[in-house]
């Protein structure tokens, strides 16, 4: 018989590893984690890992076998900036890597007439606005506006919420008796900041690298302007709104795509709370116009009216909260 399972790919991530955290306290699952990476030894114990490639077509087949999946939680990807130096990687993980698993799921719920839940973390990087003055006018972006994405990281989750829509709504439509599909649903997410795992190459990182590097009295170059503004999150808000979301009935949800986010801060803005914290940090601004460029296209705020009203998005965190309560004190404690 096989083992009813909570799955988390791309464990190792900094969302990930926050979620696995989460989801092993409950002890309401059986959980199976999947990466490229061993997991780290504090997470030993948590979960069932395997050690492997999202594209290993023999994992995937081990995996569809064993287990019965009642949720899927796919982390895994390859983020912005490594995208854009290896696009055709990005693809191939971003992309077939997620029809992969969504084929599993879309499989194992019609052969047991039961949907499997597959949530996605989406990302602002699927908005694509055309230039500044676009963005100082559409402040919060809604989840069907400017969606005009300028890199492959941003195309492959646009698609992929697209393919989602599709193995949950319209695949084998033309079959004689109706099947029953996977649940797909995503977040995108603003820019994370985690005081537990460090940067990891994300586009957004400029503000968590900012802070990790303060930490350790280390200058920092950053590389956007002072005034570039984007949303952010702290990671418990993230584990929050995934699991929310998860949750949350089918029959209250009106869209499989939506936007979530806490606080909108500029560079200068990230720079000021910084520095309240660690006086002596060394900051300054060395723009790097390519990755400039992909920031400049993101919206400056995210409408997440959709979420608050559908299952009952609240962040916990403030910016305030975030840095006095969870972000100073735990990366403090990190590096001292």
């Amino acid at each position: 018989m096989l083992k009813k399972t909570t799955l988390i790919t791309g464990v190792c991530g900094e969302i990930g590893q926050a979620l696995l955290e989460t989801l092993a306290e409950k002890k309401e699952h059986n959980i199976v984690t999947f990466d490229l990476k061993p997991l780290p030894k504090a997470f030993q114990g948590k979960s069932t890992h395997i050690e492997g490639d999202i594209l290993d077509e023999s994992i995937l087949a081990h995996l569809a076998n064993e287990y019965e999946f009642e949720v899927i939680y796919h982390m895994a990807a390859l983020l912005s900036t490594t995208g854009e130096k290896k696009p055709l990687l990005a693809h191939e993980v971003n992309a077939c890597g997620t029809i992969a698993l969504m084929e599993i799921a879309s499989k194992q719920s019609r052969a047991r007439g039961e949907r499997v839940k597959f949530i996605f973390p989406s990302s602002i990087a699927a908005y694509g606005l055309p230039d500044l003055k676009t963005k100082t006018e559409h402040y919060y972006i809604g989840e069907k506006e400017c969606t005009e994405p300028t890199t492959m990281y941003g195309c492959t989750k646009l698609y992929c919420e697209k393919i989602g829509n599709y193995y949950s709504e319209y695949l084998l439509q033309l079959a004689e008796e109706a099947p029953v599909r996977m649940d797909f649903r995503s977040l995108r997410f603003p820019g994370l900041i985690s005081a537990f795992t460090v940067p990891s190459g994300g586009t957004s990182d400029f503000g968590p690298e900012m802070l990790h590097a303060a930490a350790q009295n280390k200058p920092y170059a950053c590389f956007v302007r002072r005034d570039v503004r984007i949303p952010f999150m702290v990671m418990p808000d993230a584990v929050k709104s995934l699991i929310t979301l998860a949750n949350a009935p089918l029959e209250n949800l009106s869209t499989r795509v939506y936007n979530v986010t806490s606080f909108s801060l500029s560079a200068e803005d990230f720079e000021e709370q910084v520095q309240k914290y660690f006086p002596n940090a060394e900051i300054t601004f060395e723009p790097d116009l390519k990755r400039q460029a992909i920031v400049d296209s993101w919206p400056a705020d995210l409408n997440d009216d959709a979420a608050r009203k559908d299952w009952g998005w609240k962040p916990d965190y403030d910016v305030t909260r975030a840095f006095e309560e969870y972000l100073v004190p735990n990366i403090r404690k990190r590096y001292r």
